[in-house]
């Protein structure tokens, strides 16, 4: 009997997903801060923004809006007394919205763009936060938006009870609410009238306001932990993550404060005529403001150059990772560290906390590093190339301010040029999605490619 063919089956061809749907969480974030400087910018040149009077050309809106949405806090121009309450209330949005960290953004822009997060994206979060149900994906954003937002409530409740009796109940509930979501989501936008040295020797003022930088700088992963494991200590163990941030946190806290402290104790035009709490207290604002608070309660430009230096290296550190913080990250201070005392020492491996680090992550944090030091040094190259007239300290400060996403000056950013401003611009951008990109990025399942695999070579000279 003669065979009788069948007709091949038709293969489907596959839904074709819009160019935005194919982006990968790195390019997205990046697209979607893009987007949101753009239309930042269009937002603060509307009228009623900017007082009347008030000189503020386009490239200044754009430095601002870039500042205020990459939660960073440089300006060229006093905040309160350049733009109006709209303007104002405009910029309290766009570095609540800035704030957000990764974990947040990278979720959220899944669901928006349509994709599934699969079982191992929910394994991978599961493994960063303690007590988290691989299908709970959603409740988890829902708890990231009311925990943080539950923070700044608490945090403008504190600071009411300093500005409505100075301010009126109307101004001193807005000026509570400003600062408080400014503080943790370590913008350093000001617009109390005075600014914040006033509040030099104020308890009250000084450490809600450091409390939620430090909260905000932390990131919400190693806070989640901790809440778990102070609930459920048998259940939930502190991560080697959190551990390290924790730990690196306070060390850095403590070398900042002493360093301050020390430094600065007989400097006339800093701490001197403050009294002995009052320098305490001081001492430990300024320590904490370079993980990427941006407040000062001191003048920062009549500081010694050698507690310029410090706080220059406490802006490079910044805070935790997926936080609002900037800088290289905690965690990747301490495996650096780690793994220099490790070869000096000449152990093979890191153990951190009775647990091995992966060489991988030596690899990844060495890569953000040296990655984020070249920016850093390309951006101040530039900078010296378009502002010679601006001093060689100042220009590095404002630089890795810049970089950090701090905004802490030497007085220094209303008397840059409109070339540096750009540069600057750039550098915030950068600043902010770089080490979220990083994390992102290095966060994913790499495959290894089949192919050809080269011989080692073990004769290189290193150091």
């Amino acid at each position: 009997m003669p065979l009788i063919s069948r007709p091949a089956p038709v293969r489907q061809p596959e839904p074709r997903r819009s160019w935005y749907a194919r982006l990968q969480p790195p390019q997205l974030i990046a697209l979607v801060y893009f987007i949101g400087i753009l239309l930042a910018t269009a937002a603060l040149h509307l009228p009623g923004v900017v007082r009347p009077g008030a000189d503020m050309t386009s490239v200044d809106l754009l430095f601002t809006a870039t500042s205020a949405l990459t939660i960073t806090g440089l300006v060229v121009a006093d905040t309160g007394e350049t733009f109006t309450r709209y303007g104002q209330v405009i910029l309290m949005v766009l570095f609540l919205l800035g704030g957000l960290g990764i974990l947040s953004f990278g979720t959220l822009f899944a669901f928006l763009t349509g994709r599934r997060v699969n079982f191992s994206e929910r394994q991978h979060l599961q493994a960063q936060i303690s007590g988290l149900d691989t299908g709970s994906v959603v409740r988890l954003l829902r708890t990231i938006f009311t925990y943080a937002l539950g923070l700044q409530l608490a945090g403008a409740v504190l600071l009411a009870l300093r500005f409505v009796p100075q301010f009126g109940l109307g101004e001193g509930l807005f000026q509570a609410a400003f600062h408080s979501i400014s503080a943790f989501n370590n913008a350093g936008f000001v617009v109390v009238p005075g600014g914040m040295p006033q509040y030099v020797s104020d308890p009250l003022v000084s450490l809600t306001i450091s409390g939620l930088v430090i909260l905000g700088a932390l990131g919400f992963i190693v806070q989640f932990n901790v809440v778990n494991w102070l609930q459920r200590p048998r259940e939930h163990r502190l991560t080697v993550y959190s551990l390290l941030t924790l730990f690196t946190t306070a060390a850095l806290l403590l070398l900042g404060f002493f360093a301050v402290l020390l430094l600065e104790w007989n400097n006339h035009a800093t701490l001197e005529p403050l009294p002995w709490h009052g320098r305490l207290l001081a001492s430990f604002f300024q320590s904490m403001t370079p993980r990427s608070g941006g407040f000062n309660t001191v003048d920062i430009e009549s500081m010694r150059t050698a507690t310029i230096m410090v706080l220059i290296v406490l802006m490079y550190i910044g805070g935790g990772s997926g936080s609002t913080g900037g800088g290289i990250k905690t965690s990747t201070f301490a495996i650096l560290t780690g793994s220099a005392w490790n070869m000096v020492m000449g152990r093979g491996e890191l153990i951190a906390f009775g647990r091995r680090v992966e060489k991988d992550n030596v690899v990844r944090a060495t890569t953000v590093a040296m990655l984020y030091t070249m920016m850093v040094a390309t951006a101040f190259f530039l900078m010296l190339l378009t502002n010679p007239h601006m001093d060689f300290t100042h220009l590095l400060f404002e630089t890795v301010s810049a970089a950090a996403t701090v905004g802490l000056s030497l007085n220094t950013t209303s008397h840059i040029n409109d070339a540096g401003l750009v540069i600057l611009s750039v550098l915030m951008y950068l600043g902010r999605i770089g080490p979220l990109t990083f994390a992102v990025a290095f966060s994913l399942r790499t495959q290894q490619r089949r192919g050809v695999r080269y011989p080692p070579e073990r004769d290189i000279l290193v150091g």
